[in-house]
């Protein structure tokens, strides 16, 4: 049988742990001992060369246990009020882990504007690259105290799956609560079976992951097999893996058969086509006809107007749309070169046409295949 672990783990230098609250959270708030184990065990694996971004969760779940607050947090002012009351506390805690470790950290709260700004995306890709090469561990967390819901990942899975990205990483670790991912749900079925190798998405994968959360996270399987499928989409293998295990990171790096294994993908997409389709929100739909879905998926071709059917939304040049068929299945997003006033006008029609209608004609193509990413999986509404 194919070692697919050791094929994986050969080349990984780059490491992206991500860190949930169930892992991290206890009967008296932040459990130091998991905390310290798995620092630990990252400042292992930093001393062995890797360089290792840290995703982190915990603030809300730290501030709630402050505050001595033990029922569920319904708004958003008071879960931003935990957020800007316990993340003080965890960066403390990590803080001092890792310096007894001999490293050093850097805290960086994120929203989603920062990684959807292109500039902002790119400045922080140079400081996490600046911070790795000096050899300080990233800690990074969502800015819960300033996110609202145009702006917030929605989960860290998700954020971390967008760090991922960013950091070009060799692999991503997603410490959860559970073993990993199994054929249905554990604690309903006892003859739930752990799947250990998943090769592509399928929908018994997709039916295999549930919505469920513990009171103190916010993402349930569902959003780490979404968060796997957005890594594996660029080549990014994944492993959700039990976090509070002794040694979970040493034995995973040494290539034992722990969790779940998720492939990457035979078509990979490139950084900036991960960024349209996975990070950028969507402004609005294109409908296209037969021809064009075969240009776009089979034959790698841009968008032309003539293979438009209808518009939906009202967006401007250079927003991310998606590309649907008549049967609304999104085959496709990226940037396009027309305001969506303006696609309605010029939809069916030749190229040569786009001058005689509007007055101008600036581009050929409505979305040029440089800024189109083709996956009919998981894009973001």
């Amino acid at each position: 049988m194919k070692n697919f672990r050791q094929d994986v783990l050969t080349n990984a230098k780059t490491i992206l742990i991500k860190v949930g609250s169930a892992v991290l959270t206890g009967s008296d708030g932040l459990d130091l001992k998991i905390i310290d184990s798995l620092v630990r065990e990252m400042s292992d694996l930093a001393e062995a060369g890797y360089s290792i971004v840290l995703v982190t969760s915990g603030a809300i779940a730290s501030g709630k246990h402050r505050l001595k607050i033990t029922e569920n947090l319904k708004s958003m002012p008071e879960k931003q009020a935990a957020a800007a009351i316990g993340q003080g506390r965890l960066m403390r805690v990590y803080s001092k882990s890792f310096e007894k470790n001999g490293h050093y950290v850097a805290q960086i709260l994120l929203t989603l504007s920062d990684l959807t700004d292109r500039q902002r995306y790119l400045n922080i890709r140079n400081t996490l690259s600046t911070l790795m090469e000096w050899k300080t561990i990233p800690i990074i967390n969502e800015n819960d105290t300033v996110a609202v819901d145009e702006i917030k990942f929605g989960d860290n899975d998700n954020l971390a799956a967008m760090i991922a990205n960013v950091i070009e990483a060799d692999l991503f670790i997603n410490l959860t609560s559970t073993d990993g991912l199994y054929d249905c749900n554990p604690t309903v079925s006892k003859k739930a079976k752990l799947i250990r190798v998943v090769n592509e998405f399928s929908e018994d994968i997709e039916a295999a992951a549930t919505d469920e959360t513990s009171s103190a996270g916010t993402g349930g399987m569902k959003s780490k097999i979404q968060a796997a499928k957005k890594v594996t989409a660029i080549g990014i293998p994944c492993i959700i893996a039990p976090g509070r295990k002794k040694n979970v990171l040493t034995e995973i790096m040494a290539g034992k058969e722990i969790g779940t294994l998720f492939l990457p993908m035979a078509d990979r997409l490139n950084a900036k086509k991960y960024w349209i389709a996975f990070t950028l929100r969507t402004c609005g739909r294109i409908i296209i006809d037969e021809g064009a879905k075969k240009a776009l998926l089979e034959k790698g071709k841009s968008l032309l107007p003539s293979g438009i059917v209808d518009v939906e939304g009202d967006f401007n040049l250079g927003d991310p749309v998606v590309c649907a068929d008549h049967k609304g299945t999104i085959l496709a997003k990226g940037l396009v070169n027309f305001s969506s006033a303006e696609i309605s006008k010029i939809k069916g029609l030749k190229t040569s046409q786009i001058k005689q209608v509007l007055g101008h004609n600036d581009y050929d193509e409505v979305i040029h295949r440089d800024n189109l990413a083709i996956t009919q999986q998981n894009l973001r509404k």
